[in-house]
């Protein structure tokens, strides 16, 4: 039986000083850390382009967070070859091991 989804909690937060009430099933302190980082981003890109509205700043961020999400993607991938490389030739080694000691006996 599976055990029912877990219940939503109100969280308010504040991002390019406007304020959003959220309802999320995540813990709140995760939500407020995630909502102050991405209100850190959105205000250095602001300071940077301060003729820019709120749209073409979370456009940006959006770029941004975007690019950050591709490249640990390809990180993933290049972690998750090196392992399948390295399992393989575990598994290599321990099949020549019991091989060996086949024969030996």
């Amino acid at each position: 039986m599976e055990s029912p989804p877990p219940e939503k909690q109100t969280v308010r937060v504040t991002i390019l000083n406007r304020q959003y009430t959220l309802r999320a099933a995540g813990d709140p302190a995760d939500i407020e850390r995630m909502a102050a980082q991405l209100d850190d981003l959105m205000l250095a890109l602001a300071a940077k382009a301060p003729s820019a509205d709120s749209t073409h700043i979370a456009v940006l961020a959006c770029l941004h967070l975007a690019d950050k999400l591709t490249a640990l993607d390809r990180d993933m991938e290049l972690l998750r070859r090196s392992v399948d490389q390295k399992s393989d030739k575990c598994r290599g080694m321990i099949e020549e091991l019991i091989a060996t000691a086949g024969e030996s006996l």
